[in-house]
């Protein structure tokens, strides 16, 4: 079984130099020494000299320059999402899980949200919140009273647990966005949304 997707290997190298970066900025033998790594397997490694991708060492980089998972599901092969989160959890002293992070949790933090502090976010937004006005048509009051489908709690709260951990990466840049930026976005989704539509075009 293939571990790893050789064609994104690139990619996969070029997020590593950036937070070789923003962690440090950090030299190739920085990072081969904090891996436990000899700095030519490193510098092999970094200049895609080698044939075959080690696990360990994809791992062991991904914890030490603490990478949002998110930003490389894409190089991590499916069947081996679970495996690889355990094994960065390893080199990084923590204590693995029996289900993938990367996959089907919201409840570890991406980019610093937590997807309860996600959901925290939306919920403060109000489009799940009962709602009431009262009415007055000719000489009757009617109440008037919006109730979101179930407890709008656990819809939105299972509406962000859905998400992939590259949506959740998203969402939670999304809502560090000021006011202004949050418009923007929405305007531009809502756009886009609607031109799929019209095309007919579904992913």
């Amino acid at each position: 079984m293939s571990q790893f997707k050789k064609d994104l290997v690139a990619d996969f190298l070029g997020t590593v130099r950036k937070y070789m970066q923003i962690r440090g900025p950090m030299t190739q033998r920085e990072l081969a020494e904090a891996t436990d790594t000899g700095v030519s397997t490193m510098s092999r490694f970094l200049n895609q000299q080698t044939q075959e991708l080690n696990p360990n060492l994809i791992a062991n980089i991904t914890a030490k320059l603490n990478m949002p998972l998110y930003e490389i599901i894409d190089f991590v092969d499916e069947g081996y999402v679970d495996e690889f989160e355990r094994l960065v959890k390893f080199y990084k002293g923590e204590e693995a899980t029996q289900t993938s992070q990367m996959r089907r949790r919201a409840d570890d933090p991406p980019a610093g949200e937590s997807g309860d502090a996600i959901f925290e976010a939306l919920k403060e937004g109000g489009s799940q919140v009962r709602t009431q006005a009262n009415v007055r048509v000719g000489r009757k009051n009617t109440k008037l009273v919006y109730e979101p489908e179930g407890d709008s709690d656990d819809v939105l709260k299972q509406k962000v647990k859905n998400l992939s951990l590259k949506q959740q990466g998203f969402l939670n840049e999304f809502l560090n966005l000021d006011s202004d930026g949050r418009d923007l976005v929405a305007d531009v989704g809502r756009n886009i949304i609607a031109y799929l539509k019209h095309k007919g075009i579904d992913f």
